[in-house]
């Protein structure tokens, strides 16, 4: 995708952005019931010549906060040397739902199914709209960043529609062991961007309420990679240990009530038939266990340890050639960044050796 022709004094809310400065805005998006105007805060940073325009959001919902910790991260260290092109950079898009510590608007509507929105249409449908057309139409490219939903955690991964060159060309480059080749749901803010011209891929990593240290890094250490590949900052890109691109993902579930003593964290690889939980009752007895129904690399776990049938446990990516080579490659990898990603997310579960639960 060629880049967009930027004039030298790049136009954002009426406002001229010149090159090789950076300017804040508290762009007016809706109102609040007592009248009162709702702003997103949005840095604009231009290089020192012109080239690609680049978006990236968080908080799109409105509880998932380690995006808010990428683009703070972002703006606090020396990763953002930006030589070429702009960045629009937007920590929180769901300020009302941020506001109120929840996922969602007000209404209950959920803001990442709203896209491109309408503007005469309903208050999400709005809001969406406004959003839209103030960064994405003016983007060329978008990097959307996500936790797991409630009571889930999620080892990093980028998922784009990797039939689309520029979603490809992006993804790889973030660096991220696991790629998860989906289009997104309707009227997520990816899949609109995407089919709007503006390639755009997601970040899911970590779970809701938090901006938890390793996942920022992975973010960070990726929207660099990002601009590395798009001839906008200087620098070499950092390859992970391994990457694999996967079309497929299912959850296991329990067939089983009870409260759930992991054999497995995230990140790891693990085999079909591989015990993946131990489910105990109240005074700590096995009821059952949880087994892998397929062979794959952990990438989401269920942080909640009690558990009814029926309920997801474990979310594993399957690569259709295998995971031998990826095992052992994760086994012998020893990257700072990924072991404290690991350990940072297994904190939020039980973790215990296989079939070490007590009971008769």
């Amino acid at each position: 995708m060629p880049d967009r022709d930027l004039p030298e004094r790049f136009e954002f809310e009426g406002v001229g952005v010149p090159l090789g400065a950076s300017r804040d805005f508290a762009v007016p998006i809706t109102q609040s019931s007592s009248g009162g105007t709702v702003s997103l805060p949005v840095r604009v940073l231009r290089g020192d010549e012109e080239g690609p325009c680049v978006f990236v959001t968080g908080a799109v919902h409105g509880d998932e906060l380690n995006g808010v910790g990428v683009v703070r991260g972002l703006l606090r260290g020396d990763e953002l040397a930006l030589q070429r092109g702009t960045l629009i950079l937007v920590p929180v898009v769901n300020v009302l739902g941020f506001e109120r510590r929840s996922r969602y608007l007000p209404d209950r509507r959920d803001l990442n199914r709203s896209f491109p929105g309408l503007r005469a249409g309903s208050g999400a449908s709005r809001l969406a709209n406004r959003i839209f057309r103030t960064i994405v139409d003016r983007s060329d490219f978008g990097i959307d960043l996500h936790t797991g939903a409630a009571h889930r955690t999620n080892f990093p991964n980028v998922r784009g529609d990797l039939r689309n060159p520029g979603v490809r060309r992006l993804a790889l480059a973030f660096g991220t062991e696991v790629i998860v080749n989906s289009r997104g749901p309707k009227g997520s803010l990816r899949q609109a961007a995407t089919k709007a011209g503006c390639p755009t891929i997601v970040l899911e990593g970590g779970e809701i309420g938090k901006a938890e240290p390793g996942v920022v890094a992975v973010g960070i250490r990726g929207i660099h990679n990002v601009l590395v590949e798009l001839g906008m900052s200087a620098g070499e890109i950092e390859r992970p240990a391994f990457q694999v691109r996967v079309n497929e993902t299912r959850w296991m579930r329990s067939d089983y009530g009870g409260l759930l003593e992991y054999h497995i964290a995230p990140g790891e690889a693990i085999e079909k038939g591989q015990e993946v939980a131990t489910c105990t009752d109240l005074l700590g007895r096995e009821v059952g266990q949880v087994l892998s129904k397929d062979s794959g690399i952990v990438i989401g776990l269920t942080t909640s340890p009690a558990v009814t049938p029926g309920d997801p446990v474990c979310h594993i990516a399957i690569p259709a050639g295998g995971i031998e080579d990826i095992a052992a490659t994760i086994e012998d990898d020893n990257t700072t960044l990924l072991d404290e990603v690991r350990e940072q997310l297994a904190s939020s579960v039980t973790i215990a050796e296989t079939g070490d639960s007590e009971g008769d």
